[in-house]
């Protein structure tokens, strides 16, 4: 019997498991994600084998996980890239993730933040060098806005939650979560500091895994100056690996600022950030010393 024939038809653990085979499926996924989208790219960074990647992205593709697309005829070179089905993996990949770094390489606590030596900051900071997924995220009315244009420099800062009074949202016990409260407060002071931004030729963004009608909210309530994206569905937090943890039943992003080149290379990175307010004047004084006049 083959794995995709299980006898436990009725479960989807086992239907996935027969879909998805072994752990080198789910790296070509991770990999795939974060835009490494060509064989040759895959191979080097995996390091499988010609044959047993060949064997698993024929499956995939057979699957409609992923799908190919030429580009070039002579000789016949394809890009691989996640389908709608495909995509729907992103948030097991985003759970895997945080389950790994909170019970494998952490002491098991729920934490919004990490140490400075820990496994999670080394992962963000390396970083740097690397270009981001070609995606487009909600903006506050739903509609698909790229994270960073493509002539400007950009400031990301990935966030937990933030709400408007009256608007819900928080769940039971988020106070008591180290690091996970200081969002209103970071993106408060951005936009006092956006005008000192702009002058220096960067734009602003706030993402989060918020809907983006929660989003909307606060943006109204804070007055922000600049868009707030929904990263709900995980296509930028998976494609980037980005540190997260789990509250209310949500993923939500740890506290991390990136600083994004027009060519949407990722040229610093702050995190840990235990000073929300604090670390946008931190990355202001970067921006001016970083980004061309």
């Amino acid at each position: 019997m083959r794995r995709d024939e299980l006898a436990d038809a009725d479960c989807g653990i086992a239907q996935a498991l027969g879909v998805l085979g072994d752990w080198w499926t789910f790296l070509i996924v991770r990999d795939v994600a974060g835009g490494t989208t060509r064989f040759d790219a895959l191979q080097r960074e995996l390091g499988v084998s010609r044959r047993a990647l060949t064997e698993r992205l024929a499956a995939l593709v057979g699957h409609g996980v992923l799908e190919r697309r030429p580009y070039s005829q002579h000789p016949p070179r394809y890009d691989y890239v996640l389908t709608r089905k495909g995509e729907g993996l992103l948030p097991v990949l985003i759970a895997l993730q945080d389950w790994g770094t909170r019970h494998l390489t952490g002491d098991g606590e729920l934490t919004a933040t990490a140490t400075p030596a820990s496994a999670e900051a080394r992962r963000a900071h390396d970083l740097v060098g690397r270009r981001l997924p070609d995606v487009a995220l909600p903006g506050t009315d739903g509609r698909p806005v790229a994270p960073v244009g493509p002539d400007a420099w950009s400031v990301l800062y990935f966030f937990p939650g933030a709400y408007a009074p009256g608007a819900g949202g928080y769940p039971p016990g988020w106070e008591d979560i180290p690091g996970a409260r200081g969002c209103t407060l970071e993106s408060t002071t951005y936009a006092g500091r956006y005008a000192d931004f702009r002058a220096a030729g960067v734009e602003v963004r706030g993402v989060s895994t918020q809907r983006p009608d929660q989003l909307a909210d606060f943006v109204a309530y804070a007055r922000l100056p600049f868009p707030l994206l929904s990263d709900q569905d995980g296509r930028l937090g998976a494609g980037l690996l980005l540190p997260t943890f789990r509250a209310g039943g949500v993923a939500r992003f740890k506290r991390l600022t990136l600083l994004v080149d027009p060519g949407a290379v990722v040229r610093a990175v702050q995190f840990p950030v235990t000073d929300p307010a604090g670390s946008v004047d931190e990355m202001l004084d970067l921006v001016r010393r970083r980004v061309p006049a």
